[in-house]
């Protein structure tokens, strides 16, 4: 009787410890509850810097593009301008996403 005792006390005391880290794992969690704006927030971010960054792909895409009246070397200067121009856009974006205010720093 006292050995069925004891494991019954181990066993007892081994499940409230699993159960109170499960609890714990539970709370410590960022998706727990309901009541998290800053969650919503960051989600807002997000979309925000996905749309900013799908307009200057599609917008990079169509300067990359040769004109017809451009001749060879007008072509290969206008590409060097313009991905200079999208690179800081994209950094601008990058910074605007991590909360940097970054000042416009190209010229049109």
């Amino acid at each position: 009787m006292n050995n069925i005792t004891k494991k019954i006390m181990i066993f007892s005391l081994a499940g409230i410890m699993q159960l109170g880290l499960g609890i714990s794992v539970m709370e410590a969690s960022p998706y727990y509850g309901d009541d998290s704006p800053r969650m919503v927030r960051l989600d807002d971010r997000h979309d925000e810097h996905d749309r900013r960054q799908r307009e200057e792909n599609e917008r990079h895409e169509r300067e990359m593009r040769r004109h017809d009246y451009e001749s060879e070397r007008e072509w290969h200067e206008r590409q060097e301008r313009e991905n200079q121009r999208h690179e800081n856009t994209m950094n601008e974006i990058e910074a605007a996403l991590l909360g940097f205010i970054v000042g416009s720093t190209v010229n049109n």
